[in-house]
């Protein structure tokens, strides 16, 4: 089973916005999608024609984690990390996120919730941003479509996920 149509985008309050996905999988494989470098690398991608060479997440209170992503197309790259504050296995993850090249002020939390009903895992993000007109360039900059992109991929990867010793 395919949830392409659970992907919904929202924005709560001036500072946020809130991404929901369901996936045909349990909460713990899921977790451990976000969570395990060598998952998160196979899909967290945004739209085809990206890479990502660089994924570190050490998965503690206090950790770091650290995304770069390269086009295939140009060379070109981004770069983001933060440091998590909340670390809740197969439940709750709370984390900072700052772009290297800052393209909206501030910094960012994210929120990332992970409930399961009847083997199906919704997925919640909320990003809390320092202001309105950071949460506003944010969503002008067209990252749902890269969310969507990556979420779709990761929906079709995590059966061989079962699969693997991870």
């Amino acid at each position: 089973m395919f949830f392409p149509d659970s992907f919904k985008v929202s924005t709560p309050s001036d500072c946020e916005i809130q991404v929901t996905r369901d996936f045909n999988a349990p909460r713990r494989l899921v977790f451990d999608a976000f969570t395990k470098p060598e998952l998160v690398r196979r899909w967290l991608l945004g739209p085809p024609g990206w890479t990502m060479p660089l994924c570190e997440i050490d998965l503690r209170v206090g950790g770091a984690y650290r995304y770069v992503w390269r086009s295939e197309k140009d060379g070109s790259h981004m770069a983001m990390g933060g440091v998590f504050r909340e670390v809740i296995a197969h439940e709750r993850l709370v984390a900072t996120e700052k772009f290297d090249d800052t393209w909206y002020p501030g910094e960012a939390l994210d929120t990332t919730v992970f409930v399961e009903t009847r083997g199906i895992t919704r997925t919640t993000i909320t990003i809390l941003y320092e202001s309105q007109e950071a949460r506003d360039t944010a969503r002008r900059s067209g990252m749902e479509y890269g969310m969507a992109a990556g979420y779709d991929r990761l929906e079709a990867l995590l059966p061989t996920f079962i699969g693997e010793r991870i």
